[in-house]
């Protein structure tokens, strides 16, 4: 007889597995067809690269050093986090045969949405390596933060994503609402333009919105080779972490009904 503790690795082992075999299935689904296959995460970015450099850089000339790399930097990261927030609104109601499937482990298919965009925005990096080299940026050794900035955003994107994907199950409305509050939620992030530059009766909204915090931290250190501020990397954490407990807690309750309720 199986005991507990003799248990415990096995359903490790077995998650372990099917969340690799869930990203990777993710990842093929998503360009099934395709001819250019995943390289359209590479053409997205670098598209919208060359509309905003064009507009802002040319047209608006505006004043800020290595803007290339400063603008892709911003792209990449906000471009994880927007479109794993869309996606996951259709983790459950997008896998009905699994939910209702046993000893599947649900709580996984939102992870899975975010771990599958963060192998497209790793596939950016070297394209921002190449800008920043370019740009004559020299990365010095805070760039070794680099990952431990990428865990705070998964964190934060996780975050966000349960709570996405357990209101989507009863308002199918959620993920039309999303996709407009996060291309608002855009343009009210730092991407194109400099927190600086905000009158100062905004500021308070910046300091609040932990993107503008996220997308800093990045910039802090690739672009300026120092360390992020230890404040902003304070907040964006218990901001982060708080959001995760609270989110997987409402998701693990309302769980319970969902293969009811697709």
């Amino acid at each position: 007889m199986t005991t507990r503790k003799e248990a415990q690795p096995r359903r490790l082992i077995h998650t372990r597995d099917l969340l690799r075999e869930l990203i990777a299935r993710d990842i093929q689904l998503r360009y099934r067809g395709s001819f250019l296959g995943i390289l359209w995460t590479l053409l997205n970015p670098l598209a919208e690269l060359l509309v905003l450099m064009f507009v802002f850089g040319t047209v608006l000339n505006v004043a800020i050093p290595n803007f290339s790399a400063y603008l892709f930097t911003g792209l990449i990261a906000y471009g994880w986090f927007q479109t794993s927030v869309n996606f996951a609104t259709l983790s459950i109601v997008g896998n009905r045969e699994l939910v209702r499937r046993p000893g599947v482990p649900i709580a996984v298919l939102p992870i899975v949405t975010v771990a599958a965009n963060l192998v497209h925005f790793l596939l950016s990096l070297p394209i921002l390596i190449g800008l920043l080299l370019y740009s004559g940026v020299t990365l010095s050794a805070t760039a070794a933060a680099l990952p431990l900035i990428i865990a705070l955003e998964f964190v934060l994107i996780l975050g966000f994503a349960y709570p996405v994907a357990t209101i989507n199950v009863w308002f199918r409305d959620t993920q039309h609402v999303l996709r407009i509050a996060l291309q608002l939620l855009f343009y009210l992030t730092p991407i194109f333009y400099e927190t600086s530059t905000v009158p100062k009766n905004l500021q308070w909204f910046y300091a609040l919105n932990p993107l503008s915090h996220l997308v800093d931290a990045y910039r802090a250190v690739l672009l300026r080779g120092e360390l992020p501020a230890t404040g902003s990397v304070l907040y964006l954490t218990v901001f982060s972490a708080v959001l995760l407990v609270v989110g997987f807690a409402a998701f693990r309750r309302a769980s319970y009904r969902f293969a009811d309720e697709l």
